[in-house]
């Protein structure tokens, strides 16, 4: 049975740098769909919305950029979001691994969005974006790593950033080992789905790593199914 009571830092095997790019495709086509399915792209709309709401006087159009991006499904909401909302953004995705860029820059439906092989702490951009976030990407750091990670995205944001990622609990875990042993086509997913839950985080651990950092103004969402949500705001 697994140890829920601390992260767990297996490996899993979409950070190799040795899987072939037809596997990696599969695999973010199916979180796309646990994504979906699953509220993930919700929780990213709802920070989103939390920091646009803090509008400072004069912005017109906000820089938003992932880091982490996989193959671009939570800009590509974003961008769909803001265009119903009648919201003008520049949206910018940042990955260190190249597969997963060169998926996301061969998708028609990600038209109009830019893409960075990179990694995050190197990269430089034009302009200082207005809002930074990841999405089932923290899980994949120590919590040491995370401090550096969330000083990043304080330093290099105007308005704030947020994360999206999980629930370590053991309904959680059972769940997605039993959804994606039904469903997953994908050995990338079934092995590492079930692992990101045991690298995800408890409530203590997230605040603990937000007081290492002397972070004051951030609220900390449990959301359906199994995530949590992190805001930090610069005001």
């Amino acid at each position: 049975m697994p140890d829920f009571s601390q992260r767990s830092y297996n490996t899993e095997l979409l950070d190799r740098d040795d899987i072939p790019f037809a596997d990696i495709k599969q695999n973010m086509q199916e979180l796309d769909t646990i994504n979906t399915w699953l509220g993930g792209h919700a929780i990213t709309c709802a920070g989103l919305e939390q920091l646009i709401k803090k509008n400072k006087p004069g912005i017109t159009s906000y820089i938003i950029c992932e880091i982490g991006c996989g193959g671009g499904d939570n800009l590509r909401v974003i961008r769909d979001w803001c265009a119903k909302k009648n919201i003008s953004v520049t949206l910018i995705g940042i990955d260190i691994n190249p597969h997963c860029i060169s998926y996301a820059e061969r998708r028609k439906e990600n038209n109009g969005i830019q893409f960075i092989t990179s990694d995050y702490r190197t990269v430089v951009l034009d302009e200082t974006p207005h809002i930074i976030f990841s999405s089932l990407f923290c899980h994949h750091f120590t919590n040491n790593d995370l401090e550096v990670q969330f000083n990043w995205m304080k330093a290099n944001t105007q308005l704030g950033f947020f994360i999206n990622d999980l629930h370590r609990h053991p309904l959680a875990y059972y769940s997605i080992s039993f959804l994606t042993k039904l469903f997953s086509r994908s050995y990338l997913v079934k092995n590492d789905a079930p692992l990101s839950v045991l690298r995800g985080f408890t409530k203590r651990e997230l605040t603990v790593i937000t007081k290492q950092m002397s972070i004051a103004n951030y609220k900390l969402y449990w959301r359906w199914a199994f995530r949590w949500l992190l805001i930090y705001s610069h005001d």
